[in-house]
């Protein structure tokens, strides 16, 4: 990670894996960057690596959780355990697939209630 804010910066920013530019940098410099820093304050950069850190975890626990969900409900829905007695509608089936995608979205959403740090 770089962090940068001048017209000189703009090569290393654009090599570098991320390139973060605060908001009075040039704009060479903001074009170069992956991350470009709103405040002129160095905080924010840390808040950026906080923020991506959440992002990371909840697409893990989506991922996880509609990897569990799929796991159990799939086989169910196909009829795999029809023999057992336990069998879904397809209807039922539909409808737990459309509520499997609403609650990675609202899952997702929890990314909203996140708290930045003042340092």
């Amino acid at each position: 990670m770089f962090v940068g804010d001048g017209v000189n910066d703009s090569p290393v920013l654009a090599q570098a894996d991320i390139g973060v530019a605060v908001s009075a940098a040039s704009d060479v410099t903001v074009n170069a960057a992956q991350i470009v820093c709103m405040k002129d304050r160095l905080d924010d950069v840390l808040n950026a690596i906080l923020i991506s850190k959440a992002t990371l975890l909840r697409i893990k626990i989506n991922f996880g959780w509609a990897f569990v969900y799929n796991l159990i409900l799939v086989p169910i829905a196909m009829g795999v355990f029809q023999p057992l007695g336990l069998q879904l509608d397809p209807m039922w089936a539909g409808f737990a697939m459309a509520m499997s995608s609403v609650s990675v979205v609202l899952s997702s959403l929890f990314l909203r209630c996140y708290k930045y740090t003042n340092l």
